[in-house]
């Protein structure tokens, strides 16, 4: 195993900063290029993180959390609008709906235990990413919302809809996505959404209270209990259609006649 390490300060202008103490792994958006919403850039560093502890045993906790006023407001849809502009046959937006699913897939299976360490706004494709994480902590003043139907999109980022019903159940899910209404830090935590709640100024604290104890537990056994809880929760779905959602959101984006 690698000796702890703390490597050097994020740069200014990267869409996903990253630093490593010991065997835990932070990983920051940085809203300093894509103003808060998951794009392509973001996406392909989420990703490239998650294929490169393959080959980090040593990593052994990632938690994922945000230097922006908030954790993430979405999707980044300017960059759907661009893809289309270039290829009105919707093939490019499916790459980058695709890399979507390619994270939460990732997410989902990686090793190393997730923590989600929440903040701000967290909004539809920014819920959708933290829902893919094991554990989630958000301060008490974070605004939750899931804004598709209001703007004529089914809620097809990533894949989520089944880890958000898995997660929180069908009945609520399903009325906060009809309804788009916003919800409070202490809903979030009824519904399962959040694992724990606390002041700004304690959510680090709060994430490290989880960090510590997880450094110390056996990484086989940490392992092996996430693949029972994700396998688990995969069995009890009666269809898995999430390899679809792509191809949904791209149909509702693409203009008629567009083919593709």
């Amino acid at each position: 195993m690698n000796p702890p390490t703390a490597t050097p300060s994020i740069p200014a202008r990267t869409p996903v900063g990253v630093t490593q103490d010991g065997p835990v792994l932070h990983v920051r958006l940085n809203p300093s290029l894509q103003d808060d919403t998951l794009s392509t850039a973001v996406l392909d560093d989420l990703i490239a993180v998650l294929d490169n502890l393959h080959e980090r045993p040593d990593i052994r906790i990632l938690v994922l959390s945000s230097m922006g006023d908030d954790f993430c407001l979405g999707a980044d849809r300017r960059e759907y609008r661009d893809a289309l502009t270039l290829d009105p046959t919707g093939a490019a937006l499916r790459r980058v709906t695709d890399k979507a699913h390619r994270l939460c897939q990732a997410l989902e299976n990686t090793h190393a235990i997730t923590i989600a360490r929440l903040h701000g706004k967290v909004i539809g494709a920014g819920l959708a990413l933290a829902a893919y994480c094991d554990l989630r902590a958000g301060a008490d003043s974070c605004r939750f919302r899931m804004p598709e139907v209001g703007i004529g999109l089914a809620p097809a980022w990533g894949g989520a809809m089944g880890r958000l019903i898995a997660e929180a159940g069908a009945a609520r899910i399903r009325e906060l996505m009809l309804t788009c209404d916003a919800f409070d830090a202490a809903t979030a935590h009824r519904l399962g959404l959040l694992h724990k709640v606390a002041p700004l100024d304690q959510l680090d604290d709060t994430v490290a209270a989880w960090t510590r104890p997880l450094a110390r537990r056996s990484p086989e056994a940490l392992l092996l209990t996430k693949r029972m809880l994700t396998g688990y929760a995969k069995a009890a779905r009666t269809a898995d259609v999430t390899l679809l959602d792509s191809h949904l959101l791209t149909a509702q984006l693409v203009p008629h006649g567009g083919g593709g």
